[in-house]
């Protein structure tokens, strides 16, 4: 699907950390800010228990995730949007990505700095979110002169409409608030989709907390403090200590199943990370199964059969005639396909039919 998730933060709270966690691919982690100047992109598989028991029924020569692409950013300070620090170039790999993963430091550690030398982790979250309302307002403060003109005198339909959702958008940054809060129809929702606003993004918001803290972590007063401005804005706070789970990307799968049950822990901040940055950019999983792969791939929730057969091969939409379709859970109680389609639950569904999570299809098509 091409969608990605970029990880923000100020210097030196622990974001490189996490992301190289993630995808052990070994970006620069250092204790002053701007080890990372570049973007580092990180492609992840993406955890899903349906999968793996597909491929212990189905048994194929080979089984293969769905995968979630992860953006590294450089630490961002207070200013970037008037060019302190490394300034708009931050800025402007964040409008590349998707959504944003903003990991916020909730942890106490002598030897580790901290851009203003004290942890405040809500002062950490409004002075990353207020970079991003200044450069969304620069935006908007550009544009509204522009077609001021034409909306006064109504001679552009278009322009009554644009000024009308800009001159809202303002008003909003104005108050401080994310454009995020607003509800937008789909045609005022194409109509500022040029605009790239990055407080449009959906935000994820990840306390990073100490080592000793990962099984008592409600107990976090920073923790309380993050889930508290979250749930102002409707965002959500994934908990996670990166420094563990950096620890863990270097154990093989039976090691870190240890290590977890040793925590105490069911499942890794990481996996949690995942699915939840999967869910929130409104994408779900189908499935093919066979005896030579059984393959998870990634959809936009609310596409047709064609568009997802098009994810596999362009001539599968190109071509579409039907899609034979077992919900998973059908194909796992009747023991597979012919079971399934013994028991009356394989469809064959037409070009309207929106795909559901977790289908098991098989795309006929004729080109």
């Amino acid at each position: 699907m091409g969608l990605t998730a970029g990880i923000v933060g100020l210097p030196n709270v622990g974001k490189s950390t996490l992301f190289n966690a993630i995808t052990k691919a070994g970006a620069l982690a250092a204790n002053y800010p701007f080890a990372t100047i570049d973007p580092n992109v990180g492609v992840v598989e993406v955890p899903d228990e349906r999968l793996d028991k597909l491929s212990e029924l189905v048994k194929p020569k080979k089984t293969i995730s769905t995968i979630f692409e992860f953006t590294d950013i450089a630490g961002i300070v207070k200013g970037a949007s008037r060019g302190e620090g490394l300034g708009n170039k931050f800025l402007s790999h964040i409008r590349e990505v998707d959504a944003i993963i903003q990991v916020v430091r909730a942890f106490d550690d002598d030897n580790v700095t901290h851009i203003d030398g004290v942890i405040d982790p809500v002062r950490d979250i409004e002075t990353i979110n207020l970079e991003l309302i200044f450069a969304d307002l620069e935006v908007v403060e550009k544009r509204i002169p522009k077609i001021l003109k034409k909306a006064t005198l109504k001679t552009d339909q278009e322009s009554v409409e644009e000024y009308k959702i800009l001159k809202l958008i303002h008003e909003t940054l104005m108050d401080n608030k994310p454009i995020r809060i607003l509800k937008f129809n789909e045609n005022e929702l194409a109509i500022i989709k040029n605009f790239n606003f990055l407080t449009q993004k959906t935000m994820l918001y990840v306390a990073n907390i100490g080592e000793t803290e990962i099984t008592d972590y409600d107990n976090n007063s920073y923790v309380k403090e993050i889930k508290e401005f979250a749930r102002n804005e409707h965002s959500e706070v994934v908990v996670i200590s990166a420094k563990i789970e950096a620890e863990l990307g270097e154990l093989d799968d039976d090691e870190r199943n240890m290590f977890l049950e040793d925590l105490g822990i069911k499942e890794s901040g990481l996996d949690k990370l995942i699915k939840r940055s999967y869910s929130l950019l409104g994408l779900e999983t189908y499935f093919t199964a066979g005896p030579q792969e059984v393959r998870a791939w990634t959809f936009k929730k609310g596409m047709k059969a064609p568009k997802c057969a098009g994810i596999i091969h362009t001539d599968f939409e190109r071509g579409f005639i039907r899609a034979e379709t077992i919900p998973y859970k059908d194909f796992i109680n009747y023991g597979g396909e012919l079971g399934a389609k013994e028991a009356g639950k394989s469809r064959s569904e037409g070009k309207e039919y929106i795909v559901q999570d977790g289908d098991v299809m098989h795309f006929r098509f004729n080109v």
